[in-house]
């Protein structure tokens, strides 16, 4: 199989509070930081609604990728309560990073973020997607990411 099938499940844009970020400091792994995520929306096809509070557990690795591992409650419209959990990395050169490391917005093309991600419900009408293997990319943007998702296969 050449071809990896694919479908568009959600745009998903985060409202990332910058200010209230929790820094762990340097450990062994790298740098730890918790990012505290104060919400944001989702919409596509099949699912609608609301980001509500979560986080993102940040670390730089000494090689300079930044690993992200978020975890976050949604809200659909129709009320029923999703939960979300996606690991990825953020990819740029050592001077992108550096200007990111100072707030400053990159160019699409200075970085690449990329996700992988797992849905759990318990709601009747979202069932299906505890089935579902994601993954998506996303974009920098000055209030916190911006992502496409997808379901694969």
């Amino acid at each position: 199989m050449t071809v990896l099938k694919h479908e568009h499940l959600i745009d998903m844009s985060l409202t990332v509070d910058f200010a209230g970020m929790l820094v762990m400091g340097q450990t062994p792994a790298g740098l730890r930081r918790i990012a505290p995520v104060s919400g944001g929306s989702f919409s596509g096809e099949r699912l609608n609604g609301k980001v509500l509070p979560g986080a993102d557990w940040v670390i730089n690795r000494p090689d300079g990728v930044m690993e992200i591992d978020v975890r976050l409650p949604l809200k659909t419209d129709d009320g029923a309560m999703i939960y979300l959990n996606y690991q990825g990395r953020f990819l740029a050169k050592p001077e992108a990073m550096a200007k990111l490391a100072k707030g400053d917005l990159l160019k699409p093309d200075e970085y690449s973020l990329a996700m992988t991600a797992k849905f759990e419900s318990g709601a009747e009408n979202y069932l299906w997607l505890n089935d579902v293997v994601a993954a998506g990319t996303g974009e920098q943007t000055a209030g916190g990411p911006v992502y496409s998702i997808f379901a694969i296969g």
